[in-house]
């Protein structure tokens, strides 16, 4: 199983994943007709990557008769699973930039003039930047932001296994479960808030899809409020639609750009922070943002923010290494600062 990808075919991949359930057809084919990927980037992306190194072990007599466990060196070598974008081929496409994100998007927030562009078309899983679209769904329902709600064992994560403060039992208003969820990612958090919609959570979700739709976001769709699915996937192109309609809603400014927030966990007040560190740095005016990551999805980051005298939309999908969006995004600051004037005339758009 281990060399199936590098055995299929472009063709019969796409294929295969919109057969498991995990892309559908057509975001298969759209991504398939949108990226030229080279036989040589295609075996790069595909070579195994190693993520951790596992110790086994086993039992040893020893003089007392007991049988204890021992560590006998390095005997599993576990690949790190790849990404979308790193199947699909997505990350062959090269910039002027050097962005480790495979798809990016810079346009003007005022005229939506597309500054910087690569595969902006490509449809990809999109992890947590998902909770921008829950909780603008939640404002739109016009619901209490004092009302409190209750984690259950419904808002355990059964998709990826990932843990959480908010313990089964946890009271919070739902403006507090909003908050943490745009600013600290928080998935239990998210998924209250769409289970407590009228009609619950599959009523939340057909809310999600419609939205999308009324944006024109042709290229997205959920299935889930929280982004641990793989299945939430949206293009960079309909990632700036939404990003320019939720920063047009106060409430979701002031949430996603704090920086730390503290709620009261039965006896003791804990601290949450931000998922986005260049709210810390004084260089960027950030006016709204949301990051987001599971393996399939890589790292993701959308913002918008204010440099060079204008006001811009930035889409970063599927970068590679812990802190690469963040690097792409400052890349991104330093061209655009440096060069104020010739932007009409230095434009990129890398289509793959």
């Amino acid at each position: 199983m281990k060399n199936i990808y590098s055995l299929l075919s472009r063709t019969v991949l796409c294929a295969a994943l919109a057969a498991t359930g995990l892309v559908t057809p057509a975001q298969a084919e759209a991504t398939r007709a949108k990226s030229k990927v080279s036989t040589a980037a295609k075996s790069e992306a595909q070579k195994p990557q190693v993520k951790s190194v596992r110790k086994a072990k086993t039992t040893v007599q020893t003089r007392s008769g007991v049988r204890k466990a021992a560590v006998v060196g390095a005997a599993a070598v576990v690949a790190a699973k790849p990404t979308y974008g790193q199947l699909y081929g997505l990350h062959a496409v090269e910039d002027p930039l050097d962005l480790k994100s495979s798809v990016a998007l810079v346009l003007d927030q005022d005229t939506n003039e597309v500054l910087f562009s690569k595969n902006p078309s490509a449809v990809l899983p999109i992890a947590s930047i998902t909770k921008l679209m829950t909780a603008l769904v939640v404002v739109d329902a016009g619901q209490a932001m004092d009302e409190k709600l209750t984690i259950t064992d419904e808002d355990i994560d059964s998709e990826k296994g990932t843990r959480s403060r908010l313990a089964v039992g946890t009271t919070l208003t739902r403006g507090e479960m909003m908050h943490l969820a745009l600013m600290s990612s928080e998935n239990r958090a998210a998924n209250a808030m769409g289970r407590n919609y009228p009609g619950g959570l599959s009523a939340f979700v057909a809310a999600m899809n419609q939205k999308a739709l009324s944006l024109g976001m042709t290229d997205t769709h959920y299935v889930e409020p929280t982004g641990l699915s793989s299945r939430n996937q949206s293009s960079a192109k309909d990632l700036a639609a939404l990003v320019k309609v939720a920063h047009e809603v106060p409430l979701l400014r002031e949430l996603s750009t704090s920086r730390e927030y503290q709620v009261a966990l039965g006896r003791r007040q804990v601290n949450f922070h931000s998922t986005n560190g260049l709210l810390s740095n004084p260089g960027w005016d950030i006016g709204l943002q949301k990051t987001g990551f599971i393996n399939e999805a890589g790292r993701c980051l959308v913002m918008q923010a204010r440099m060079a005298g204008r006001k811009l939309i930035m889409v970063f999908l599927d970068s590679t290494g812990k802190y690469s969006r963040i690097g792409d995004a400052e890349r991104v600051r330093k061209w655009i600062t440096s060069n104020p004037a010739e932007l009409n005339h230095n434009k990129i758009k890398v289509v793959g």
